[in-house]
């Protein structure tokens, strides 16, 4: 804790901090004080108290003196230098043709700075008239520009109340204005009856807005469905604020009745107050903080699960794409095995008997019939290659492309399912295929008796 003394050098200016000493002071005294403009005459607004160290802007700067006669003598002779300096610049500004408002002039305490306050629309090239001002008064000017709030700050004048104005009498400092204030104490929105002498929003437009806050929560909206103690149930149709009175339409036999109840009467859904504070103990807290910390492990493990089963589609669809080629060129195979391994009917020999070794008039080889070589090579449809017809070309009906698409898709699933072993079995079989495909065409070239079916397609 720091003591300290209020001092302000302005009326309703802001209030400064300043290190006491060993004086005692007391609230209305003078003092002489060191600012940043220099040495500053100022009254005592509050007398020696203690405050917390962050409150004070260091370095904390002690006082001079405490004001006597002759320092209070000196202060009223600077304001009448300052009224005579306002006069001076304003002939000047007139002769520079300058399109600035002169609002005020101010003499430090020691003379050794003169300050004149001034509005504008933009930005001013007063040069020049410092250059004057300098010349005349033989100290350091300063042209300070300020806004219509600060104007009125210090000009002063009366509100629309009759009283005179809060920002010149007693407001230190200016505080946000916004519509919602209006809005929340249920005022007209014309801004001719919101606005202050300056053209804003009105500064005690905040004065009265945590209380209607409070009183707004108690009360239902218009509009809203509310439940008298009856149990009627009706419609807000308006509110009286300050009174804490709802006015209700109510249905009763088959008419609408406005009826006027307390709001202690009413039942209905109550606002919470956006500056209720909640007092929590540290258990309830390290409770808090606990259900906070299981919810974000909760999304964060769901947006994990997510993502795995987002990229498990995305394989299962990769893979689908990859398999779709070759179970197009498999249907297209076993729609055109058939014709190919079709078993024929060939003629019979003389006295109606088959020749020996021939069934259906297909010569027998090996004593096995080549319909079984045909289910046999259907069963093993997987093959690098197509089985050899019986004349030794192509399968009836395959065409070249086909069988090479089909062999390289029929590739890669054997190795993918089956492994080297399947694929040294395949190659077996496709050879002891191609053997018996070979000594049925030479039995068949040597007695000619080729079937209908043989030979090329």
């Amino acid at each position: 804790m720091v003591r300290v003394i209020g001092v302000r050098f302005r009326t309703a200016g802001k209030i400064y901090f300043f290190d006491p000493l060993g004086f005692e002071i007391k609230k209305g005294d003078h003092v002489i004080v060191e600012t940043a403009r220099g040495i500053e005459f100022g009254t005592v607004m509050a007398g020696i108290m203690e405050v917390e160290e962050e409150k004070v802007v260091q370095p904390l700067k002690p006082v001079i003196r405490i004001a006597n006669q002759r320092d209070v003598e000196q202060e009223a002779d600077n304001r009448d230098k300052e009224k005579q300096a306002f006069k001076i610049c304003l002939e000047k500004i007139r002769e520079h043709g300058l399109e600035m408002k002169l609002i005020d002039a101010e003499y430090t305490f020691d003379n050794n700075k003169v300050l004149f306050y001034f509005t504008a629309d933009g930005r001013i090239d007063f040069r020049e008239l410092v250059k004057d001002l300098a010349s005349i008064f033989k100290t350091r000017i300063e042209l300070r520009q300020i806004g219509v709030r600060d104007e009125t700050k210090i000009v002063g004048g009366i509100g629309i109340c009759g009283r005179p104005l809060c920002c010149h009498s007693y407001l230190a400092d200016f505080v946000p204005v916004s519509i919602k204030m209006a809005k929340e104490q249920n005022l007209s929105l014309n801004p001719a009856k919101i606005s202050g002498v300056c053209g804003r929003l009105m500064c005690c437009l905040k004065n009265e807005e945590e209380t209607y806050e409070e009183l707004n929560r108690r009360l239902p909206g218009i509009g809203d469905s509310v439940t008298t103690e009856e149990g009627q149930k009706g419609t807000v149709q308006s509110v009286n604020v300050l009174r804490q009175l709802v006015k209700v339409v109510i249905d009763a036999e088959d008419e609408k009745e406005i009826k006027e109840y307390p709001v202690e009467k009413l039942h209905f859904r109550r606002r919470h107050s956006k500056k209720e504070k909640m007092e929590l103990s540290k258990e309830e807290l390290q409770e808090l903080e606990r259900l906070e910390e299981e919810e974000w492990q909760r999304q964060e493990q769901e947006l994990a699960n997510k993502a795995e089963e987002a990229q498990r589609q995305n394989a299962r669809n990769r893979q689908g794409n990859r398999r779709q080629p070759g179970q197009h060129s498999n249907e297209e195979h076993r729609s055109q095995k058939p014709e190919a391994g079709r078993r024929p009917n060939g003629p019979r020999a003389e006295g109606g008997q088959r020749p020996q070794g021939q069934r259906n008039g297909t010569p027998r080889q090996n004593g096995r019939h080549p319909e079984e070589d045909s289910r046999q090579a259907q069963h093993h449809d997987r093959t690098p290659q197509q089985t050899e017809g019986p004349s030794g070309g192509q399968g009836a009906g395959q065409h070249p492309g086909n069988r090479r698409r089909h062999d390289n898709r029929r590739r890669q699933d054997r190795n993918r399912q089956n492994g080297q072993n399947q694929e040294n079995h395949d190659s077996n079989q496709n050879g002891k295929n191609r053997y018996d495909n070979r000594n049925r065409h030479e039995a068949r070239h040597a007695e000619g008796q080729a079937g209908p079916g043989d030979g090329q397609a």
